[in-house]
C-alpha cells in the first residue's frame, strides 16, 4: 500500500542542509513541533542545528515515555558540536498526544515497537536523510535498538542510555503495578510508584536528585490527564509484550547510571557484551535519569564518542574491561538482616494476619519465613509487611514475587515519599544496631 504522506510545506524546498534544519536560536524550544502524517500517524518533530556542524551526520533523539522536546533543551548545544538534531516523537510517545490514527481509527496501542521503528525508517526516507547517529534513552533505546536492525545502512553510530536485552520478572511485576493504581485511579499512589521505581531512592545521597525536579515530574505523573493516561498504558503494554531486544551490529555505545534500579548496570552491560562494535561506561553518580542528575558528564560522554573521541578517563565516568562487564553483580543494593525479624503481613482489604520472620531486606525488597504460603500465594499483590523504628509501627506494601524452600520473596511497592524515607531511615537504624551489637560481641 502506498504511503499517503503530509508535509510540512518547507521540506518541498530541500531535504537537507539548511532547507531541512532549522538554525537554533535561544526560541527554538518556543516553537510548535514539526509534523508530517504516515497512513493516519502523526510524526512530531524538531530539526535544528548550529551552522558550523550543520552537514555533519545528524543526530536523531528518540527519548523515553516521558521526555518531551523541551527536556533536550538543556543538551543540545553540546549535541551540536558533533552535528545537527532531530528531536523526534512517534505516535503516543513523548509530546505526541496522538493515541488514534485519523483515518483507520485504529488504537495507538496497535503499534508495536518494531513498527514504530520502521515508522522511523520510512520518515528518514521521506525527509531524505540517508545517514544518521541515532541516541535512544529508555523506552526509546529499545525502539533505536530495533532500527538498527531493521536499517543498519541508515546507522553511523548508536547511542543506547537504559536498555536491557530480555524484561526481568520483577521489572515487569512494578510495570504492571503501576498500572493498577492507574486503573483504581489511586493516582498520588501512581505517581509516587512512577517516580520511585525510575529513580533509586535509595541512594538519592548520591544522586542529588533535585527535590524540585521530583516535585514536578510527581505532578506530572499524578495529575495525568485520560489521554496521557491512555498514552502511558499504550506504552507501558507495549513494553509488557517485548520478549527480546534486537542487538544491534553497528558500532554502539550503551551506557547507564551507575545506580540505575530500573535497567540495572549488570543488565546494560550483558546487552553491551552481545553487541559486535560496543563501548560501555557507566555514569557516576546517576540512576537511570543521568540526563537529569549528571548532564555535564552525560552530554560530554555523548559527543566524545559522537566525534570519534576516546571516552577513556572521561570526568565522572566509569569504564569497565570486558571482564568487570562479564562479573558484575546483579543486585544493586546489599540485602541486610535485621536485629528483630519478628513481623507480620496484613491484607490491606480483609482482617487477615500473617506471622512472619524476615531473614534478610534491602530497600527494593525483602526474603520471608513463613507457614502460610499458599494464603500468600493467593494475595500477590494485597500484602503490606510491618516494620517497627523509633517512631513506632509502619506499614510498606509487597508485591510477592517467588514462593520456594528458601522463603517467600517480596518486592516492595514503593508508592509513597513518606514511607520510603521511612523505610530507607529503618534500614539504615539497623545496620548500625548490627555494627553496635558486633562491637559488643568481639
Amino acid at each position: 500500500m502506498n504511503s499517503i504522506i503530509q508535509m510540512d510545506p518547507e521540506l518541498h524546498q530541500n531535504f537537507t542542509g539548511f532547507g531541512f534544519f532549522d538554525i537554533y536560536h535561544k526560541g527554538s524550544f518556543k516553537q510548535p513541533a514539526r509534523t508530517t502524517w504516515i497512513d493516519g500517524w502523526k510524526i512530531e518533530y524538531m530539526a535544528i542545528a548550529d551552522p558550523s556542524t550543520i552537514h555533519n551526520t545528524p543526530i536523531v533523539i528518540i527519548g523515553g515515555a516521558f521526555q518531551n522536546f523541551s527536556s533536550y533543551k538543556y543538551c543540545v548545544e553540546q549535541f551540536f558540536e558533533s552535528g545537527p538534531v532531530i528531536l523526534i516523537d512517534l505516535p503516543s510517545m513523548g509530546s505526541n498526544q496522538q493515541i488514534t490514527n485519523v483515518d483507520s481509527g485504529l488504537s495507538a496501542g496497535t503499534l508495536e515497537l518494531p513498527d514504530l521503528s520502521r515508522m522511523l525508517g520510512q520518515w528518514l526516507d521521506i525527509v531524505g536523510v540517508n545517514k544518521v547517529d541515532v541516541v535512544g534513552i529508555s523506552l526509546g533505546s529499545v525502539i533505536a535498538s530495533f532500527f538498527a536492525q531493521q536499517h543498519s545502512e541508515l546507522v553511523e553510530k548508536m547511542i543506547l542510555m537504559g536498555v536491557m536485552q530480555e524484561t526481568r520478572k520483577s521489572w515487569r511485576m512494578l510495570l504492571e503495578e503501576s498500572l493498577m493504581l492507574m486503573k483504581e485511579q489511586r493516582m498520588d499512589e501512581f505517581g509516587q510508584a512512577v517516580i520511585l521505581y525510575l529513580v533509586n531512592h535509595a541512594k538519592l545521597d548520591k544522586t542529588r536528585m533535585s527535590p524540585t525536579a521530583k516535585r514536578l515530574f510527581f505532578k506530572q505523573m499524578a495529575e495525568f490527564s485520560a489521554t496521557e493516561q491512555e498514552r502511558y498504558e499504550i506504552n507501558c503494554t507495549r513494553l509488557l509484550r517485548l520478549s527480546q531486544v534486537p542487538v544491534p551490529q553497528v558500532n554502539t555505545l550503551v551506557a547507564c547510571g551507575q545506580y540505575d534500579s530500573f535497567t540495572l548496570p549488570y543488565e546494560n552491560a550483558k546487552f553491551a557484551l552481545q553487541c559486535p562494535d560496543v563501548q560501555f561506561a557507566m555514569i557516576a553518580n546517576a540512576d537511570h535519569v543521568p540526563q537529569l542528575q549528571r548532564r555535564k558528564e552525560t552530554m560530554t560522554l555523548f559527543t566524545t564518542y559522537l566525534k570519534g573521541e576516546s571516552i577513556q578517563g572521561l570526568d565522572g565516568i566509569i569504564n569497565l574491561t570486558r571482564d568487570q562487564m562479564e562479573n558484575m553483580d546483579r543486585r544493586g543494593e546489599e540485602r541486610i538482616q535485621v536485629l528483630q525479624p519478628e513481623s507480620k503481613l496484613t491484607h490491606r482489604h480483609l482482617s487477615d494476619v500473617i506471622d512472619v520472620n524476615i531473614v534478610d531486606m534491602n530497600y527494593f525488597g525483602v526474603l520471608l519465613q513463613l507457614d502460610q504460603k499458599e494464603y500468600v500465594e493467593q494475595y500477590p499483590r494485597d500484602l503490606a509487611l510491618h516494620l517497627s523504628d523509633k517512631d513506632g509501627e509502619f506499614s510498606i506494601e509487597c508485591l510477592i514475587f517467588d514462593c520456594s524452600a528458601q522463603g517467600v520473596r517480596a518486592l516492595f511497592k514503593h508508592g509513597s515519599f513518606e514511607v520510603a524515607d521511612r523505610l530507607l531511615r529503618y534500614i539504615q537504624a539497623q545496620k548500625q544496631d548490627v555494627m553496635l551489637e558486633l562491637d559488643v560481641v568481639f
